[in-house]
């Protein structure tokens, strides 16, 4: 590693996944495609299962992983590191659902220590583009439990009890571990989730890999995991917009225990601080601009993505650009208080911020919702 290199935004190569259900749409996004289907591109990872390279500056290719070893809070922040220690918390990527996915379902943090050797996944969708007629799957259309599921997956009726929903562009899906749920033909989204790559089926569509062969299903781990108490209307929620200076639009999407995002609109410029407690993890999804900080710039476009180090300081963005900002946050000082400041009521936080319920029941009664 490079001695005495003042930190800087970091790129990373992206990591392409050629999973059966991808297509070609991440070419919208600018992506310069291998040949034949590509489903995922891993924007910034460090995972046994894709670990981002660095693409820019004194730290060209070294991996995020070793990154973190070796600058530790300085790129991933006090308060990732408290809960983290050595670990990159985050696995930031877009996807490309040009046919169905399997009808799946993640565990949490212990269920996969236990069983995987990994972390839990909690996640959360922002859909780029789809068509007028695409649809999820989220969660059940009744109440259902975990004998009745069983029964229904051995008699083949799964598709009669699941939940559909209509997505269009710009909505956000939080999925928390332990939520059945798939994507359908015809989204292009960014996802921000738990570093973890842990998936367990319960149908596959019938489908066959290229060699003829089944992809595997996981029928007992996902019946252990579902999380069957769940109301889907709660993870649908529509973030609260606030305009803090001219031209900047930042929209509070989701709060959960594992990941706060932001989706921040700039007509010109805005200026953020990376002030030592997390990361900044940017996801362009529209638009053109500079990232400009005491010591450089660095041109962002739409499909790219930019990890701010955590005692990066004072940075500026300038352009027309709308970026995805995800971070390790916490609930008071990051959400509940700049969204009160702003006049907005608790109950009225609670109810449009995606997973803030979660994350209250997660930290306990020292916050005031």
């Amino acid at each position: 590693m490079q001695k005495n290199v003042s930190l800087y935004p970091l790129k990373f190569r992206p990591l392409y996944k050629d999973y059966i259900w991808g297509g070609r749409n991440l070419e919208k996004l600018g992506k310069k495609l291998p040949g034949g289907k590509v489903a995922e591109s891993w924007e910034i990872a460090a995972h046994r299962d894709g670990m981002s390279v660095t693409s820019n500056g004194p730290f060209r290719g070294r991996t995020l992983e070793e990154l973190v070893f070796s600058l530790g809070e300085s790129l991933t922040g006090t308060i990732s590191h408290k809960k983290y220690k050595n670990r990159f918390p985050l696995l930031v990527k877009f996807f490309d659902a040009n046919d169905w996915l399997s009808v799946q379902v993640h565990p949490d943090d212990v269920y996969a220590a236990v069983h995987e050797n990994d972390s839990g996944k909690t996640e959360a969708w922002v859909v780029i583009d789809a068509l007028p007629d695409s649809m999820i799957i989220y969660g059940f259309n009744r109440k259902m439990d975990r004998k009745e599921l069983a029964e229904v997956i051995r008699e083949g009726r799964l598709k009669e009890v699941l939940g559909y929903r209509r997505v269009r562009k710009g909505d956000v899906v939080y999925i928390p571990a332990g939520t059945i749920h798939a994507a359908g033909s015809g989204i292009l989204m960014a996802e921000i989730q738990q570093s973890s790559n842990v998936t367990y089926r319960l149908y596959d569509f019938d489908r066959k890999n290229p060699d003829g062969t089944s992809r595997p299903l996981h029928i007992k781990k996902a019946l252990d995991v579902i999380n069957f108490g769940r109301t889907p209307v709660n993870s649908f929620m529509g973030g609260i917009r606030t305009c803090p200076s001219p031209g900047l639009a930042v929209e509070y999407l989701v709060a959960d225990p594992h990941f706060c995002i932001q989706r921040v609109t700039i007509e010109k410029e805005a200026g953020f601080t990376a002030d030592g407690r997390s990361f900044h993890a940017l996801v362009a999804i529209s638009g053109l601009g500079e990232l400009e900080w005491d010591g450089g710039s660095l041109p962002v476009k739409t499909g790219e993505s930019v990890l701010v180090p955590a005692s990066l300081g004072d940075y500026r963005i300038r352009g027309r650009i709308t970026m995805l900002k995800s971070f390790i946050g916490d609930l008071c000082r990051d959400i509940i208080c700049p969204l009160e400041e702003q006049g907005f009521s608790p109950q009225e936080i609670k109810s449009k911020v995606a997973g803030l319920s979660n994350a209250i029941d997660a930290v306990g009664s020292e916050h005031p919702l």
